[in-house]
């Protein structure tokens, strides 16, 4: 798995860390050449940042959680973090979902820009059945790995956890805005926010950029 560290500024003691996972087709060094990386540094905030770039089939295997646990995680918290932060963008969203899933109690708050949900036959299913809240994974058409995501999702926003934290971004003509706006019906609304855009970096880096000018510290 490549990892990028991007360090906060010398002189801050209680940092946060930020892991940035990328999504198909999308590299680890994206996140700085965008200005994502920048974005957090300028506005002075004391968190040190890992972009880090799962191998696409480690998703495709389920092996995405343990990599990037013993890649990036454990060492963090060898490290002394207490809190850690998941960005994920599309696919990398479903990363961060998953690995929230199994490791709740390690992450302090989720960014998910755009993130990739299901086929749309999934999400189909999960609309007809009247949203999220009310879909059952009982009979559904989906796969094993989408349903048990989806299912974990459902109840993990019904008990509306004090951490992890939870926002949602995405461009209003992304080709997935229906698995989005199914998502952010769950959500409070000042922790969702759209742009104009589609799925593209232009709509990620202002969707970033607005989050944490609206007080998204992590």
């Amino acid at each position: 798995m490549t990892c990028l560290s991007y360090p906060a500024p010398a002189g801050e003691a209680d940092r946060a860390l930020l892991v940035m996972l990328p999504g198909a087709g999308i590299v680890a060094r994206d996140f700085g050449e965008r200005g994502m990386v920048a974005a957090v540094h300028e506005r002075g905030l004391a968190v040190d940042i890992i972009a880090a770039q799962p191998a696409i089939d480690l998703y495709l295997d389920g092996d995405v959680v343990e990599a990037l646990h013993r890649g990036v995680i454990e060492p963090a918290l060898a490290q002394g973090y207490t809190r850690i932060w998941l960005l994920g963008i599309s696919l990398g969203g479903m990363g961060a979902l998953l690995y929230t899933r199994r490791h709740e109690a390690e992450v302090a708050g989720l960014v998910l820009l755009a993130p990739f949900l299901g086929t749309q036959g999934t999400i189909a299913e999960v609309e007809a059945a009247g949203g999220l809240a009310s879909w059952s994974p009982e009979g559904s058409g989906a796969t094993a790995r989408e349903t048990r995501l989806l299912a974990w999702l459902r109840d993990f926003l019904a008990r509306r956890p004090a951490k992890p934290l939870v926002y949602l971004g995405f461009g209003e003509a992304d080709r997935f805005a229906r698995a989005h706006r199914m998502l952010g019906a769950l959500l409070p609304a000042d922790c969702m926010m759209t742009v104009a855009g589609g799925h593209d970096w232009e709509s990620w880096v202002e969707l970033w950029r607005r989050l944490l000018d609206g007080g998204l510290v992590p």
